[in-house]
């Protein structure tokens, strides 16, 4: 049982990494004038306005929980092949990896449902 809990709180500490990047340095007004000092002069790779830092630290977080999560379900997955080779008799840990990596991949899940509705109601705000 106190591995499910170990699972919940590692999945709230990354969660708190996240909030944390994303609560980082704001995003500064865009400017009427472009990267040459000339109106509507921009040039077509990217949004100036953003601070780089933000965005790096936000990709480094996700970066590090898609890794997590995606090592996780390769490790049940191995775990599962192994009982199913007859190489291990431990089904109860690849149960309980199984279980773990469910439990991270639904967090996952809801993370991104999370920020994919924060983008569109973005979207939807008048200028």
């Amino acid at each position: 049982m106190s591995s499910i809990v170990q699972v919940q709180q590692e999945l709230l500490g990354r969660m708190d990494q996240i909030k944390q990047a994303a609560t980082g340095p704001t995003i500064a007004p865009a400017s009427p004038f472009g990267v040459d000092g000339a109106v509507g002069v921009e040039k077509a790779d990217g949004i100036h306005s953003v601070d780089a830092g933000n965005q790096d630290g936000f990709r480094t977080a996700f970066a590090d929980v898609f890794n997590a999560v995606d090592a996780q379900q390769h490790k049940a997955s191995a775990m599962a092949e192994a009982v199913d080779a007859g190489a291990s008799d431990d089904l109860v840990g690849a149960m309980v990896e199984s279980q773990k990596a469910s439990v991270a991949f639904s967090a996952l899940l809801q993370v991104r449902n999370k920020v994919t509705g924060a983008f569109e109601e973005v979207m939807r705000m008048p200028l």
